[in-house]
């Protein structure tokens, strides 16, 4: 596929749609829907599962089984306990970051909808700055404007409730992504556009591709988990995010280096096969497409564990997203590194043919 700018105007309008809508762990089937709607017109059918993963198929009736996946959900807070005079505490639904709380806005989702409220902190002029405090998971706090916890609970918030930021998607200086969640969703984003060009292209597939947005992720790959099993696929290519390590106060010597706009990062580790990822070091080369390799050790962290090693051992391999400011409302990708994974999945489906085994040992 020769280089031309990939996204089109609708992509962009189905990625803000995307990206605006909550999607924390557990409760993740709007969100899926959106991208199930996106996704009606390039393939043939949709499975979902109990926990609410979702997968778009081409060539549903092959028996040889390719998967592209990301992950659906986002990181998030649960109400834990709101105290007499109408505080609330809060748990972490995933790794969700307590230094960037305070003074944050934030979601309640409750039955009767969104709750406003605020992550509050002591101002400045309180706080004895020869032991200064930082902000942890027990001493932050949401302020809703209520007197007491009668007053909240008659707002519909309770123990339980899920909360998230509003933070909304924009452009900085024209080819810089900025949102919340950007971890995952772009993933969902990515593997939709290559359904998307697949089906513009008119390209046939020797086998069933399985375009899987999981869910659960961000505590333990729990989705991925569950659908590895109904789909029982011969190969998985997963892409996720990973980290710029450019940025102030980043140990480059233990994380490694990546940096935005540098294109896709492509992963070694024991869960990583290895044919399969040198069929997608060659593509990238072949087609003149910018990749950065990164090195995982033990486990890659990501979806590709789960189906690396399910079904008796899946042929898998992860290719990332370098973003930064991950687990923050400010995450930031490069355009052209969106592309450019978008264009290598699609590029590296032209190559796997139907039946490849991958073996170590032909």
């Amino acid at each position: 596929m020769a280089k031309k700018q990939l996204l089109t105007k609708k992509s962009m309008d189905f990625l803000e749609k995307y990206l605006n809508n909550a999607s924390p762990t557990g409760y993740e089937w709007n969100g899926q829907k959106i991208w199930m709607d996106y996704l009606k017109p390039y393939v043939d059918d949709f499975i979902t599962d109990t926990y609410g993963s979702a997968v778009a198929i081409i060539n549903p009736k092959a028996k040889y089984k390719v998967v592209i996946e990301g992950h659906a959900d986002e990181i998030s807070w649960y109400v834990n306990y709101i105290s007499d005079n109408g505080l609330i505490y809060v748990i972490r639904n995933g790794g969700s970051d307590h230094q960037i709380a305070p003074s944050k806005v934030v979601n309640i989702h409750t039955k009767k909808g969104i709750v406003k409220g605020v992550f509050g902190w002591p101002a400045i002029h309180t706080r004895d700055r020869s032991k200064e405090e930082a902000p942890k998971p027990e001493n932050i706090c949401i302020d809703i404007g209520a007197k007491d916890k009668k007053e909240v609970e008659k707002m519909g918030v309770h123990v339980g409730c899920v909360i998230t930021y509003p933070d909304e998607f924009h452009v900085l200086n024209g080819n810089k992504f900025v949102c919340r969640a950007l971890d995952n969703r772009m993933g969902g984003f990515m593997i939709a556009e290559v359904a998307r060009l697949l089906h513009e292209n008119k390209k046939k597939l020797p086998f069933g591709l399985y375009i899987t947005n999981s869910v659960q992720e961000e505590i333990g790959l729990r989705g991925a988990e569950m659908i590895t099993q109904t789909i029982k696929p011969n190969v998985a290519i997963v892409t996720d995010v990973t980290h710029d390590t450019t940025t102030p106060m980043i140990d480059q010597k233990k994380q490694g280096y990546a940096e935005i706009g540098k294109g896709p990062v492509v992963a070694y580790a024991p869960a990583v096969q290895q044919k399969l990822r040198d069929l997608i070091t060659d593509t990238a080369e072949d087609k003149k497409i910018p990749f950065q390799r990164a090195a995982l050790s033990r486990a890659t962290g990501t979806d590709t564990d789960a189906f690396a090693y399910s079904n008796g051992g899946v042929a898998s391999a992860l290719i990332s997203l370098p973003l930064r400011y991950m687990h923050t409302t400010v995450e930031m990708v490069h355009k052209e590194d969106v592309e450019n994974v978008i264009r290598l999945i699609y590029e590296t489906l032209l190559k796997i043919k139907e039946g490849e085994t991958f073996s170590y040992f032909k």
